[in-house]
């Protein structure tokens, strides 16, 4: 007997949405089974009954599941099943996160599990976007502690005007990809990446989505007032003010105003390390109280700087609001890498550096998406523990530094040069040698170096930089803070990420700890980073590079392209790439060979690269009546002498025509492996091609 289960349907962007709810995954705490267009994703929420002991954070998972039957494929490896996540999938998972972690009790300690299973891929409709409205929609109708509902909007741009939600064909000319999540009052939550959009559009773009989305929250309100279920309680996570009072006591706030405010970051962490040693034996005889110390003393720390900032204007060192800290930038760092760069901000260092590379060498994707099937531009980021003083193993790239890594390539892909422009596969690395708060807007100004030191031709610098936020009892009560470095991200409202040229932005990410944003402040925020990276590229980068080197590093590979008819790259590459790999071998080039007959040759050397053009030049070309060609003697026969102009590419001299002189054998002229020149006679009359020693 088929389950009894709710159907909502609204229109949205012109493609109906669906959700079915109380179909299947019953014993989640929420469930939403999601339609799209034809796009098909199942969103849960699930929670722990109890909370984790010993943790003072709130435990939050979210999941997304790309499924390859969902776009009718099979996986490829010998498992024949889906591996590891994408970086599309963690992407995703951290798009997902970000809106939706701050709208949870502070202190709620339950683990909770959103996941999201793509089963079916419409082109035109998301199945990320489908997956955001699941998570928000099976979170809201749970019992679990939330205060939504929020909603998710994607917005294009194509020829001036907002497209919303655009289909797959329309991103691809899109001048915007945004993404906006909203409460009923206020944004939460965006990402972008644009091609050197205008601050007011932007603006426009985001209040444009915040719109849309409250239609989509007064659908969601219905669904919850008829399916969703009553908020359990759970076990509060407090200070006891017992312990808060007697902890001021031994700690004045002029104590703890001294520890926290200073600019370097190792006397501060020294500062409040004493600040507990002095807690933990004045609080020897209260056992209870010593596991609470370390929470006790960040809200205290928190609640310091925040009224400092707040009231005085006064930063944890020392500058102005909308100071940024000391800066410098440096390139050329190594001698043999293609490209190198060093970025400075305060107690943040990246190191950049960039290798080029033939396209064959680009990065290929196996996703659910069939217009993006590789990527030319990688840049990859990395945050070993000892940038901030810690010790732990190296354990690959985790969520964060995906993320941060994904950014900073949104944020160049617009200025790079076209493949007919610049025909490599190019990646950067950003390492961080130290990290103190934005490091990774400090990737983008020392990507952006590396590159132009590389020679990469791109068409303008672009700079990245980070406001924060302290907001008081109301929304009039704010004030947004210039390069936050990490305590005032830590203790702060807001990190909100944007990169841009000085014409436009390239890139947004925001993230933030409240209920949401008004439009004032995001205005402020956006202005302020204009200012600053306006600041950064005038006065730091352009003094150390102002534009792309004209030549490649001698170490960088050199490559030449060429066109040949379609119909003779089967000649070129010959039986089983017999041909091809013979020229790879015999000049130590790559080859790259596309369907519509454009070759790259790609080496170091630029003389054994003219050496592959020409003999591809040879193997295509019909041999011409009188020119002079050059070969070498493969095989003597009694009749003449075969010679290989090029792999595959032969043709006979007879014995008559070797030598002015009459000759007897051939061998009293020519001994295998000779290499001479001979002149082409044309076609003999059986129409094979002719040619001659003695009339060269």
């Amino acid at each position: 007997m088929a389950k009894e289960f709710k159907s909502y349907t609204m229109e949205l962007a012109g493609r109906t949405l669906r959700v079915d709810i109380g179909r299947v995954a019953a014993q989640a705490n929420g469930a939403a089974l999601m339609y799209y267009g034809d796009t098909a994703v199942l969103s849960t929420a699930t929670a722990s009954e109890k909370p984790r002991e010993g943790i003072d954070f709130f435990p939050l998972s979210v999941d997304y599941e790309e499924k390859m039957y969902s776009v009718g494929k099979i996986p490829g490896g010998f498992n024949k099943r889906e591996g590891k996540a994408s970086e599309n999938a963690v992407l995703t998972c951290r798009v997902i996160d970000r809106p939706m972690r701050p709208l949870f009790p502070k202190d709620y300690r339950n683990d909770v599990t959103l996941s999201n299973l793509v089963l079916c891929v419409d082109p035109d409709c998301s199945p990320e976007y489908t997956a955001m409205l699941g998570s928000a929609i099976a979170t809201s109708i749970s019992d679990i502690p939330f205060a939504g509902p929020c909603a998710m909007t994607q917005v294009g741009l194509i020829d001036g005007e907002f497209i919303i939600n655009p289909t797959n064909a329309q991103k691809q000319v899109s001048d915007l990809a945004l993404t906006v999540a909203s409460t009923r009052e206020k944004v939460i939550m965006i990402e972008a990446g644009a091609n050197e959009v205008p601050e007011q559009t932007m603006i426009d773009a985001i209040f444009k989505a915040h719109e849309v989305n409250q239609e989509i929250i007064k659908f969601i309100d219905k669904i919850v007032e008829e399916c969703g279920r009553p908020k359990h309680d759970y076990e509060h996570y407090v200070i006891p003010d017992e312990l808060n009072e007697e902890m001021k006591k031994i700690v004045t706030p002029e104590e703890m105003e001294e520890a926290v405010f200073t600019d370097e970051k190792q006397k501060r962490e020294a500062n409040i390390s004493a600040i507990k040693d002095r807690l933990a034996e004045a609080f020897a005889e209260h056992e209870d109280w010593l596991s609470l110390i370390d929470d006790a003393v960040y809200q205290y720390q928190k609640k310091t700087v925040r009224k400092m900032i707040l009231k005085d204007h006064k930063r944890p060192d020392g500058r102005a609001i909308d100071q940024i800290r000391p800066l410098a930038a440096e390139i050329d760092l190594f001698a043999r890498t293609h490209g190198s760069s060093m970025f400075t901000r305060g107690q943040t260092q990246i190191c950049n550096v960039c290798t080029l590379a033939p396209l064959s060498e680009a990065q290929r994707i196996d996703g659910l998406n069939e217009f993006i099937t590789s990527k030319r531009y990688m840049h990859q980021y990395n945050f070993p523990s000892y940038s901030v003083g810690e010790t732990k193993p190296q354990r690959g790239p985790g969520r964060r530094e995906i993320g941060h890594g994904a950014l900073a390539e949104r944020a160049l892909i617009p200025v790079l040069p076209s493949e007919e422009e610049f025909p490599y596969a190019i990646r950067t690395v950003s390492e961080t040698f130290e990290s103190n708060g934005s490091t990774s807007q400090a990737s983008i100004c020392a990507s952006t170096l590396s590159l132009m030191a590389a020679g990469v031709p791109i068409k303008k610098q672009v700079a990245g930089i980070s406001c924060g936020l302290v907001t008081g009892d109301t929304d009039d009560d704010y004030i947004v803070l210039t390069d936050i470095q990490g305590l005032e991200d830590f203790f702060g409202d807001m990190d909100f990420k944007v990169a841009g040229t000085h014409d436009g932005i390239t890139a947004i990410q925001m993230d933030i700890k409240i209920h949401g944003l008004t439009r004032p402040i995001i205005e402020e925020a956006i202005a302020r980073t204009k200012q600053a990276r306006e600041y950064i590229i005038n006065e730091i980068m352009t003094p150390v590079i102002a534009e792309p080197r004209k030549e490649l590093s001698p170490y960088a590979p050199k490559i030449e392209r060429m066109s040949i008819d379609p119909s003779k790259i089967g000649e070129v590459v010959g039986p089983k790439g017999k041909v091809i790999n013979q020229i790879i071998d015999e000049t130590g080039v790559k080859i790259d060979i596309s369907e519509d007959g454009h070759v790259s040759i790609c080496g170091v050397d630029k003389e054994a690269i003219d050496k592959a053009k020409e003999i591809i030049t040879m193997i295509v070309s019909d041999f011409e009546e009188g020119k002079i060609y050059t070969g070498k003697v493969v095989s003597i026969k009694e009749f003449g002498a075969f010679l290989e102009f090029a792999p595959g590419r032969e043709g006979l001299v007879h014995i008559s025509k070797l030598d002015k002189r009459r000759v007897n054998r051939v061998e009293d002229v020519l001994t295998l492996g000779d290499v001479i020149q001979v002149r082409c006679m044309g076609k003999d009359r059986m129409g094979r091609v002719s040619f001659s020693k003695k009339d060269v």
